[in-house]
């Protein structure tokens, strides 16, 4: 891709990757670009290598269902997010993926590596870029803890710096009613806090998104919520 490419696509999931109900979306994620699939299941890696595993054996199965190459990227530890050979195997692609697990591992693995680095450099060129729930979440500059929220969390990988994420939205808020105002803690005036429904997505970006899937995303307030039914579009500008 040249350097006179516009970005890629982004796209922020509540959860669903790599599942049949989901392929047509990932699908559309690939349309107009090469037919390479870069997937990066390194949220995964804190519960152990079999979950790790069972993503790389979803995400081929996704792969096959598209009909496009499936390029696993197997970056467990700092290690391997700085290994040269695992950044160049990001190239070329036409839809990066980094799916769900525990967005602070992922977030402190990639932050100022090599992997991460070629994974921006081919979004900047047009390659569509999406992470499922802490894929999401680590986009953002700060993912708070769900646990402990007055313990603070980690910096994120910083790509959307205006954004913070609560990915399986429906769910949380059934299980987790206060959800919502664990990271509104403390409140940020330059951050929009966005919930997304499971297999729900936003997609566009870095300002301007759509709604896709089966549910809706939430634009957060200190003391309100409003309601992003599919198709609806909407900014994140401040």
């Amino acid at each position: 891709m040249s350097a006179e490419t516009s970005p890629g696509l982004l796209a922020l999931v509540g959860s669903g990757e790599y599942l049949p109900q989901m392929t047509a979306f990932e699908s559309s994620l690939l349309h107009g670009r090469p037919p390479r699939y870069v997937q990066l299941a390194t949220a995964a890696v804190p519960d152990g290598p079999e979950v790790v595993e069972h993503w790389h054996s979803l995400g081929r199965a996704q792969g096959e269902r598209i009909g496009v190459e499936v390029v696993i990227v197997r970056v467990n530890d700092r290690g391997d997010a700085l290994n040269e050979d695992n950044a160049k195997l990001v190239a070329g692609a036409g839809l990066i993926y980094m799916s769900g697990g525990n967005p602070g591992y992922l977030a402190d693995t990639l932050r100022d590596s090599p992997v991460w680095e070629a994974i921006v450099r081919e979004w900047r060129g047009g390659a569509s870029l999406a992470g499922c729930s802490a894929g999401a979440m680590a986009m953002t500059a700060w993912v708070p803890s769900l646990r402990h929220p007055k313990k603070g969390g980690t910096a994120g990988l910083g790509l959307l710096p205006h954004l913070r994420v609560i990915p399986h939205f429906d769910m949380f808020t059934k299980r987790m009613p206060d959800v919502a105002a664990r990271f509104l803690l403390p409140f940020d005036e330059t951050a929009t806090v966005l919930g997304i429904d499971e297999d729900t997505a936003v997609v566009g970006g870095p300002e301007e998104w759509t709604v896709q899937g089966r549910q809706s995303a939430w634009l957060l307030h200190p003391n309100s919520r409003d309601e992003l039914p599919a198709g609806t579009t909407f900014s994140t500008k401040v």
